[in-house]
């Protein structure tokens, strides 16, 4: 059998080159890996023209989004597509971080016959709830995402998306970006981070889609890598999604794997992903 192609899925406000180091440690170590912007994302990203320079705010929180009308249907077309070219080659495994569980999980439900094996990174994977419940829910109120949401910059239904100001200069936002995301990272890590992110993301999220289903997304083989210093997805959600989807098909549970790292730490130091994913990889 030809050795796996791995796809990578960024999460929100992410795009291709998020994973970055991840492919590069991948690829020197001979695997056959790439990372897909989604619709909207990165290269095909419609940049507001008041974060650029040296910043407009009203123009920022005015412009209409190019993700309007861009939607969890769409996300879904765009990684099957790859999925079907790449299989042309040998097997694929497919991974996501972060909001990037919710695409796998709408792949795996949509087309599990494209798919090896589906792997999430600290990655969303409702079972039960929408994925509003899980970010109110218990297991969710350590998360330190909430303490950055002074960094919307628009309101959500007057531009048509989640605008998100990752070019914040306010010193009190970064650090508490730094605590969120990067708390085992340097400033200067977070800054180029940040530098690469997309402002606006996607509000169309479509609840069914992005919830397991047993019969399609449950055959498919998968592995959770637990980010156990995560302070936006905290351990404790980690842990809830993999239990609930071991309930829902307990004859085919997560394969589990931990890191000691944070939510961006992951793909800032790619030693010890890429060493997880060989594992799995070669199994």
């Amino acid at each position: 059998m030809s050795d796996p192609t791995v796809v990578l899925v960024h999460g929100m406000g992410c795009n291709a080159a998020s994973w970055t180091p991840v492919v590069c440690e991948l690829a020197l170590r001979g695997h056959r890996v790439l990372a897909v912007d989604l619709p909207g994302h990165g290269f095909s990203a419609r940049v507001p023209r008041g974060y650029l320079g040296p910043q407009d705010p009203a123009a920022l929180a005015a412009e209409p989004s190019g993700m309007q009308g861009i939607g969890t249907a769409d996300d879904v077309a765009a990684v099957v597509d790859v999925l079907r070219r790449a299989r042309e080659h040998g097997p694929t495994v497919l991974v996501g971080v972060s909001r990037g569980g919710l695409t796998l999980t709408a792949v795996g439900n949509a087309a599990p016959e494209l798919v090896d094996r589906l792997v999430y990174v600290s990655a969303h994977c409702p079972v039960q709830a929408g994925p509003a419940e899980y970010d109110a829910s218990p297991e969710n109120a350590e998360s330190l995402l909430g303490s950055v949401a002074g960094l919307i910059c628009a309101d959500p239904a007057a531009v048509g998306a989640l605008r998100l100001n990752w070019r914040t200069a306010d010193p009190a936002m970064l650090d508490a970006l730094q605590a969120a995301l990067l708390a085992d990272g340097t400033r200067d890590e977070l800054l180029a981070y940040l530098h690469t992110q997309d402002p606006d993301e996607t509000l169309l999220i479509d609840e069914d889609r992005v919830r397991a289903e047993a019969a399609t997304w449950g055959r498919v083989p998968r592995s959770y890598v637990r980010l156990t210093a995560d302070r936006a997805l905290p351990p404790a959600l980690q842990d809830r999604y993999i239990a609930e989807a071991d309930a829902l098909t307990p004859d085919n549970p997560f394969d589990v794997h931990e890191i000691a790292t944070s939510h961006l730490g992951v793909q800032l130091h790619p030693e010890p992903l890429a060493d997880v994913l060989r594992t799995i990889l070669t199994r």
